[in-house]
């Protein structure tokens, strides 16, 4: 990565007026008139060497000596301005695409982190409510592994609680064994609905349930074998879903997983003094309010059992990072979650709550099975795949029905995810089919199209003719602005990998892949490749090192690549 090249020689400069002030690195430039990176150390430190920060600035800046720099200088009141070498720009690039991790640093290596995402309820589809914290989850694993970590991905599901009451007394009073037969998720879904709706008249439902669900917690056979059925169908159910969107996880364990855990860490908290015993509940105080570990009827809940599960992953895998993603409701909880964890020393692990803002639907309104305003995700997945479906019939109609169909796939399902992780995943996302499923602009079919490009000008002129073997591609040459602004962005493509996994930001990685794809496709419109004469080697080579780039960045965020549309 350029900027972590870089540090060492900046550290040195610096050194030479402060030993021990704190070195930033380097930041792209925000105008390339202005060079490409900019070291803003003279301007911070000045009034702290009691200097004009333009002055310090220009006696740093001759010290300022590495390969990959051709030009320094100083700008305003203090900035120092880099420009890089081109023939180092584009060794840099060509080395680092050749490479199996595209030259990322392996800031992980010898590490483990635990992800913790996607976690749907037991009994009921996964809906668009889902879809946040399965893509943003997914591609944060995808992100972690690529920067040599050791990666678990851990699917925490809704396994245990008072819904499991509601829905046996829902099944035994009013299932409908056809539809059961026929749609079994669809029918739990509706039975849970049922109940919603019946108890709303009806008091006596929810006594109903609490009995259920105790006896359900004491080991009673017949309610286990239902809960048990419940969670088969389910998990059915989702894998379904994780297969088409090319979601795996290492682990997947409910909150029933923990229950036999929490006995334990009441204990503990109360014998540390961390917990004690108020009106009949046992809670954890904090400066401003208080977190309930066990209620006064003796139930615990998702604090105790979440910190049983911090625990849990201690002792299996000793993790040096969690990272847990929910959407932004549940702040204070894992807020909680974790101090309760640290004062008891459950872990050594980083504990990370990566949130993210809500999906809401056009009137404002969340998605909620029991408010029944949800869209099956399967249902937004099969829209994405029809309307791609018909692009792929009306351009390509030569290709065979298999291929349009995959291409229709990848297109379609590829555009739900990217439209979701290209958004800052702390902004609320308001649900609209159209934006959600276009095939123009910053999407993932614009992304797809590119890298196909890509391989199709290769497949074109690394095609050998009979007789003779394929041309090699040349050394990268810069000869034009074009060439050397698409150099660039791919250079900075393990920076930017390393950026937003360190943030948590899978949408920093797509707005970088756009820019590739933008610059990419200046250059193909503005210079010729196959006919480029004397440069015609030396652009196919950066073809050849947009496309690897592209297909790299487009598989960590979970895309499925295509040589051709």
């Amino acid at each position: 990565m350029i900027p972590a090249l870089l540090h060492p020689t900046l550290v040195a400069v610096a050194a030479t007026v402060d030993a021990t002030a704190e070195v930033e690195t380097v930041a792209p430039t925000g105008n390339p008139a202005h060079g490409d990176y900019q070291w803003n150390f003279a301007f911070r430190m000045a009034k702290a060497l009691r200097m004009n920060p333009r002055a310090l600035a220009e006696k740093l800046a001759p010290q300022i000596v590495h390969p990959a720099i051709r030009k320094v200088e100083v700008a305003g009141p203090g900035f120092i301005n880099l420009t890089l070498d081109d023939a180092w720009i584009a060794r840099t690039v060509a080395a680092q695409v050749t490479e199996p991790d595209v030259g990322i640093a392996p800031e992980g290596a010898g590490r483990t982190v635990v992800v913790d995402f996607s976690s749907p309820n037991v009994a009921k589809r996964m809906h668009i409510g889902h879809m946040r914290s399965t893509h943003i989850g997914d591609a944060l694993v995808r992100m972690h592994r690529a920067s040599g970590w050791t990666v678990i991905g851990d699917n925490h599901i809704g396994d245990w609680g008072t819904q499991f009451g509601k829905l046996i007394v829902a099944y035994r009073n009013w299932l409908d064994p056809v539809a059961f037969q026929a749609d079994a998720i669809g029918e739990l879904e509706r039975l849970y609905v049922e109940f919603g709706n019946r108890a709303k008249d009806d008091p006596s439902l929810g006594d109903a349930a609490r009995a259920e669900i105790a006896k359900l917690q004491k080991g009673d056979p017949e309610n286990t074998a239902l809960w048990r059925e419940f969670l088969s169908i389910s998990m059915a159910e989702f894998q379904a879903v994780y297969r088409r969107l090319g979601v795996r996880f290492d682990e997947t364990l409910g909150e029933s997983a923990y229950r036999d855990m929490t006995d334990k860490v009441v204990e503990d908290l109360l014998a540390a003094g961390i917990a004690e015993v108020s009106e009949g509940a046992t809670i954890v105080r904090f400066e401003h309010d208080v977190a309930i570990v066990r209620k006064k009827d003796g139930a615990d809940n998702y604090t105790t059992s979440d910190v049983a599960c911090v625990r849990y992953r201690e002792g299996r895998w000793h993790p040096d990072r969690i990272v847990i993603v929910t959407d932004m409701r549940q702040q204070r909880h894992f807020q909680q979650v974790f101090e309760i964890a640290r004062r008891l020393d459950a872990t050594d692990a980083e504990l990370v709550h990566a949130w993210f803002g809500m999906l809401v639907l056009p009137d404002g309104a969340v998605p909620s099975t029991r408010g029944g305003n949800t869209i099956r995700l399967v249902d937004l997945l099969d829209e994405a795949v029809r309307r791609a479906r018909a692009v792929v019939d009306a351009k390509s109609p030569n290709l065979d029905e298999a291929e349009r169909a995959a291409i229709a796939e990848a297109v379609g399902v590829g555009a739900v995810r990217y439209a979701d992780l290209s958004q800052h995943p702390q902004t609320n996302v308001t649900f609209d089919w159209d934006r959600m499923l276009s095939l123009d602009g910053n999407t993932a079919p614009y992304l797809l199209y590119s890298h196909a490009r890509c391989a199709s000008v290769l497949a074109k002129a690394l095609r050998p003719e009979e007789g003779q073997e394929a041309p090699d591609l040349g050394a990268i040459v810069i000869g034009d602005p074009l060439e050397r602004e698409l150099l660039l962005a791919l250079a900075r493509y393990p920076e930017m990998v390393a950026a937003a996994t360190r943030g948590y930001r899978p949408n920093q990685l797509a707005e970088h892949l756009f820019e590739v794809a933008n610059r990419f496709n200046r250059f193909y419109h503005d210079l010729p490749v196959l006919k480029g004469g004397d440069a015609r080697a030396s652009r196919l080579a950066l073809v050849d090192a947009s496309r690897r780039v592209l297909r790299h960045g487009m598989e960590i965020l979970g895309l499925s690549v295509l040589d051709r549309m």
